[in-house]
């Protein structure tokens, strides 16, 4: 009889950003049960705690720390943390974003501001603080989730497309400022997905979820365990020529 195959993960620390909820939340249980060890990081300690509980009552490995993505502060505690309970950093899942809708010209400045410090300057921040630990081990990888909306447009989520492009645009920078330092970068770009997010467009844009999902191949949104598999192997070692790519997880929608 052959052993089981080790986990893809074992051995692994990861910390995740944006775990709270949604993707993060079940790419956090897809992770542990893959065999990493997690920092869960997220502006709410309450469901942190929770999940953390959750993971740890299933025997897996995991601790959370809470905060503001956008502040640079609280993005290097996420780091440090993480380094302080586990001694090095693999790899990191960078998750953390919030929706917004309106045309374009409708779009009220503070809200553009918001969404921009969120989700670009957010993961610009999480970049450079992982970067930092990773540089010094001489190895990591590190996983950034954009959006179908960053690689195509359509009406009505012009600033949230923006932003998504533009985690595209950091990642692809990434792996070439951070390829001679060891360290793999790549985005992973879903379609509509089961979560909270995709709940509330279909309550504020009637009809437009169904059209996306009729219009997909497959004829479903995915799930966040099927998006969280794609970070599974662009984290693990099976991966490990790989950097710099935007894999969709979108049931063919961009085919």
């Amino acid at each position: 009889m052959t052993a089981s195959a080790e986990p893809p993960l074992a051995g692994k620390v990861v910390l995740i950003v944006g775990a709270s909820a949604g993707i993060g939340a079940d790419a956090a249980r897809v992770l542990a049960a893959d065999g990493a060890a997690l920092m869960l990081a997220a502006r709410r300690a309450g469901p942190l705690a929770a999940l953390a509980a959750e993971l740890e009552a299933a025997g897996h490995e995991a601790a959370y720390t809470a905060g503001d993505v956008s502040d640079a502060e609280a993005v290097a505690r996420f780091v440090d943390a993480t380094v302080a309970r586990f001694g090095r950093l693999d790899g990191a899942y960078n998750n953390a974003a919030i929706g917004g809708r309106g045309r374009l010209d409708e779009v009220r400045e503070a809200d553009f501001d918001q969404i921009m410090a969120v989700n670009v300057k957010g993961t610009w921040l999480c970049l450079r603080e992982q970067a930092r630990v990773m540089r010094e081990q001489g190895f990591g990888s590190i996983v950034n989730v954009s959006s179908i909306g960053g690689v195509r447009g359509s009406s009505g989520m012009g600033a949230y497309q923006a932003t998504k492009h533009a985690v595209i645009g950091l990642t692809r920078t990434a792996a070439h400022d951070f390829g001679p330092l060891g360290i793999r970068v790549n985005v992973i770009a879903p379609g509509p997905t089961e979560t909270p997010m995709l709940a509330q467009l279909r309550r504020t844009l009637p009809g437009g979820v169904e059209a996306r999902v009729a219009a997909t191949p497959l004829r479903k949104a995915g799930t966040g365990a099927e998006v969280a598999a794609a970070a599974s192997f662009l984290l693990s070692d099976r991966a490990s020529h790989i950097s710099g790519i935007v894999m969709p997880v979108d049931g063919g929608f961009t085919a």
